[in-house]
């Protein structure tokens, strides 16, 4: 088995090399990161700048290339360039901090995994929930045991998870739910300063209610204690609403018998 890792943290980052030493005995593993932290960077991809790579050999743990770019880039360019052959698997990961929620749109973790699975194949994110001591060793450890159930499942090509592992310095998880992705968005506000130079500043901060509306969401899992596994998809368009706006007055033409003219 082939198997490709990368993440949001940075190569340098504990969680990558615990899931490294958690799956390193699967098969062969190569490690295409970015070089630093990209969290938060969501689905981004570098088309303004090159991409500068690094062959690096990260704590005598694993050797991997670093990119100077998102883990969008990471993964695309590991497919189509670095690697010798096509990877079996991308694992995206282990984030620090979940995955839940709303922030499925914003993360580089998930981008990470999505990416390998638009270019077909099956892709699995990561995400420790934050706690008062991150035990990326006991999370690779749950980490190993969710992906063997995924391939021997066979996933098909694109197929894409999300698993988020909950605070793991109180004891290990209750249990796994497969869940969909909560509605629940951040309570968020911007704190305002001001620089050396008078400049107005911002700086984003918030975070998510204690209490989701449902009980069946992968937030509400995790709270209580469970490893939530939710299917996710690239295709964002609502397909219940495609119907009823079609039927809205859509122009019916452009250009010659406007309504309008330049003169009115």
């Amino acid at each position: 088995m082939r198997i490709l890792i990368t993440n949001d943290d940075g190569i340098l980052a504990p969680g990558i090399e615990a899931l490294y030493q958690a799956v390193s005995d699967l098969g062969h593993v190569d490690v295409v990161a970015p070089d630093d932290s990209q969290s938060a960077i969501g689905h981004a991809i570098s088309v303004l700048k090159p991409l500068l790579v690094r062959r690096v050999h990260v704590n005598n743990v694993f050797h991997g290339w670093s990119v100077a770019g998102r883990p969008a880039d990471c993964v695309k360019l590991a497919l189509i360039e670095l690697l010798d052959e096509r990877p079996d698997v991308v694992l995206s990961g282990i984030n620090a901090g979940a995955n839940a929620g709303i922030n499925v749109l914003y993360s580089g973790t998930i981008a990470g995994a999505m990416e390998g699975a638009l270019m077909g194949v099956p892709s699995v994110a990561f995400s420790l929930t934050l706690s008062d001591e991150l035990d990326f060793r006991k999370a690779g450890r749950v980490a190993r045991m969710m992906l063997e159930p995924f391939i021997a499942a066979r996933p098909e090509p694109g197929a894409c998870l999300s698993i988020n592992i909950p605070p793991l310095d109180k004891g290990w998880p209750r249990g796994v739910r497969c869940c969909p992705q909560s509605p629940t968005n951040w309570e968020e506000h911007y704190e305002k300063r001001v620089d050396q130079d008078g400049h107005a500043i911002y700086w984003l901060d918030g975070s998510l209610p204690d209490h989701d509306a449902s009980s069946e969401t992968d937030l509400a899992a995790i709270r209580e204690g469970y490893v939530a596994v939710t299917p996710l998809r690239a295709n964002l368009t609502h397909w219940k609403k495609l119907g009823p706006i079609a039927e809205w007055n859509w122009p019916a033409s452009f250009g010659q018998g406007d309504r309008t003219s330049a003169a009115d």
